[in-house]
């Protein structure tokens, strides 16, 4: 499956029964409490993230959250 990510198009090697975002987020090496994820320009909730399948051509706009002061 083929997906953009940030900008940049990405092969996800999952079948697409089995393409769900949390497991994508995962191949990819995310951690989940530490990002915000944005679905075809729509913000998910990291709670429904196992729930969203993704399609082909699915594009995410990921952005890690940094602690700082």
């Amino acid at each position: 499956m083929k997906i953009k990510v940030n900008g940049e198009e990405k092969k996800i090697d999952v079948d697409q029964d089995d393409a769900l975002l949390t497991t994508a987020l995962n191949l990819m090496g995310y951690k989940p409490n530490t990002i915000v994820v944005e679905l075809n320009n729509l913000i998910i909730n990291s709670k429904k993230w196992e729930n969203v399948k993704l399609k082909d051509g699915d594009n995410l706009e990921i952005v890690s959250i940094v602690g700082g002061g």
